[in-house]
């Protein structure tokens, strides 16, 4: 749904935003009518051929290297965003890591520091400067979507049962932030994937494990990244207006 051309373009901060879901997210932001900022951490060239695919849609796009485990990287992206595009209107959190695929006994201690740093402290940064621009005086609120997973209700025993709890933590964030600024007219919402066919896996060590899950999915198939970013859109569309507090399952009846 395209935004109307007589009101002020959308500006949306897409952390993790050079590849898989988040390069989906804002291509398809992008073609509703969206402004971005495309936080990335380390491939500059992948975010740079996403803000290639976001521009050629018509939209602004600037492209900020960020850990958003970091205070003041988290700082610059959303200052970069509000100077370069304008006031911050929606955030997807997004920027996430899983370290090495493993049971829990056998995982590293720093693998599960920055497994938590990331995917817990770097959202709660992320919502926390979120919250602060967007109930700003003469603001008139905004929408944050963070990204969490089926993990976090199947607890992913033998995979990252500490990634899955980094998921159920950002459930319980995206359900009491949502209470806590509705007021403001601010709406918090989440969508949870399951198995998407994205180059994470192989980052993981195991590359084929999108097609080996497909026999216990119910649709039969891993899912797409573009499955995922239309979720979000609509998530962060007039037309979810009334929708906050949700957590939305995207994975295919798992």
């Amino acid at each position: 749904m395209e935004h109307p051309t007589n009101q002020p373009r959308p500006v949306t901060v897409v952390t993790g935003g050079s590849r898989g879901i988040g390069a989906a997210t804002c291509v398809r932001l992008a073609r509703d009518g969206h402004d971005l900022l495309l936080g990335y951490v380390a491939d500059a060239d992948a975010a740079e051929r996403t803000a290639a695919a976001v521009r050629a849609a018509g939209a602004r796009c600037v492209t900020v290297r960020a850990d958003t485990s970091v205070e003041a990287d988290v700082e610059r992206l959303f200052d970069t965003a509000a100077a370069a595009l304008g006031p911050v209107t929606g955030l997807v959190n997004n920027a996430g890591v899983t370290g090495p695929l493993g049971k829990l006994a056998d995982a590293r201690t720093e693998d599960l520091r920055r497994v938590v740093e990331v995917n817990l402290l770097g959202y709660l940064l992320c919502c926390r400067r979120a919250a602060r621009d967007m109930a700003g005086p003469g603001r008139s609120g905004g929408a944050i979507v963070n990204l969490s997973s089926a993990a976090a209700t199947l607890g992913a025993p033998g995979d990252y049962v500490h990634y899955a709890a980094t998921k159920a933590a950002t459930d319980a964030l995206t359900i009491g932030l949502s209470k806590e600024l509705g007021p403001a007219g601010i709406r918090v919402n989440a969508v949870a994937p399951g198995i998407i066919d994205t180059d994470m896996h192989a980052a993981m060590g195991d590359p084929d494990r999108p097609a080996k899950a497909a026999a216990a999915i119910p649709l039969g198939r891993p899912g797409e990244p573009s499955e995922v970013a239309a979720a979000i859109a609509w998530l962060l569309s007039p037309d979810a207006s009334y929708t906050t507090g949700t957590v939305l399952r995207v994975s295919g009846g798992r």
